[in-house]
């Protein structure tokens, strides 16, 4: 009776086998992101994508989930980071007015099971439907030794575009205009170090023990998706309503995005009394005894987006930002630097 011989480079611990099954599985949830502007097949050597026009611009940006990985690599839950990826990116441009077109994707791992890259790849499908984006193409690598045994790192690019004469660039903001803030949904994909180490070693919690103080898993509370803002701000910005700048709250909060797309001479005051912070942020403040300005410079700490806008402009961004359920609220406005400081919370 014939058995079936392992490959030399199976045995060397990267098999081919396993990873044309899981792209056997994803084929048709990927084909369900095409769009328009896709000019090419799956398993390209490149995608092929239609150019936007000589008026417009591409934007893009690459990022990762960062070490939420290890998250959902503990939950032995791979369907939620690659949403997390696709909005992440997507907010990104959508600062400077951008749509996204289509995205690119990168999996590294030790050793690759088939399972848990359809459910990450499912996860990217469903994101880029969601956002009107096409998942172009992607690379996926098996690297014995490389990568933690049971692990993987999750990169992605998005490439959108926005006409030149749209693009939001934060040049025109002045003392006077308002900051709107839009609720996040959770840590996003930023200070999961930090929270890991608070959560698990301080606190000694599991992901299935409730955060003390409220009725949430802390394994459902960490894997919560990244939440996209297309819809809300493209209504907006649909509508003609001259944005000033925006910004997406990632590594750095608020302290250190919002400046990002301010004018050297102006800073941002920012009123935390006029948002309820959510309890995660207060439990590991509290639990991990770790300053409140750092807080707010590790994690959004329930601000995951922010539009700046004219006074003038305040009530129609407002009432079209609550037909879109977006949670919007004032949450300071911009003022003049005073020494060399860019961002003043007041708590």
């Amino acid at each position: 009776m014939k058995t079936s011989k392992k490959s030399a480079y199976a045995a060397a611990g990267v098999d081919i086998d396993e990873m044309m099954q899981g792209l056997q599985a994803i084929k048709t949830d990927i084909k369900k992101t095409n769009t328009d502007g896709v000019c090419s097949q799956i398993g390209s050597f490149g995608g092929l994508f239609r150019s936007p026009g000589k008026d417009h611009l591409l934007v893009a940006s690459t990022d990762g989930v960062g070490t939420k990985l290890a998250v959902a690599a503990a939950a032995n839950v791979h369907d939620t980071v690659g949403q997390d990826l696709v909005n992440h990116c997507t907010n990104d441009i959508l600062v400077q007015g951008a749509r996204p077109l289509f995205f690119l994707d990168y999996l590294g791992t030790a050793k690759l099971s088939a399972r848990n890259f359809a459910q990450v790849v499912k996860g990217l499908c469903k994101a880029c439907r969601e956002n009107g984006c096409a998942l172009l193409g992607g690379e996926t690598a098996e690297m014995p030794g490389l990568y933690p045994a049971g692990e993987y790192d999750l990169v992605g690019t998005i490439v959108g575009t926005v006409a030149r004469k749209k693009v939001i660039t934060g040049e025109n903001i002045k003392p006077g205009d308002i900051i709107i803030g839009l609720p996040s949904t959770g840590l996003h994909t930023n200070g999961y170090s930090l929270a890991r180490k608070i959560l698990f070693k301080t606190a000694k919690l599991g992901l299935d023990d409730l955060l003390p103080g409220t009725k949430q898993k802390v394994g459902k509370l960490l894997l919560a998706v990244h939440r996209s803002y297309l819809k809300p701000v493209t209504s907006i910005l649909d509508a003609g309503i001259p944005v000033q700048g925006m910004a997406h709250i990632t590594g750095g909060g608020l302290i250190d995005n919002v400046p990002r797309v301010l004018p050297a001479a102006y800073r941002a005051v920012i009123d935390t009394t006029t948002w309820r912070v959510p309890p995660i942020y207060t439990y590991m403040q509290n639990t991990g005894k770790v300053d409140q300005e750092e807080m707010f410079r590790v994690f959004n700490m329930g601000i995951g987006y922010t539009i700046i806008v004219r006074p003038a402009h305040l009530d129609k961004t407002l009432s079209m930002l609550a037909a879109q359920r977006a949670g919007a609220r004032v949450i300071g406005y911009v003022d003049e630097r005073e020494r060399n400081k860019p961002v003043q919370l007041l708590y």
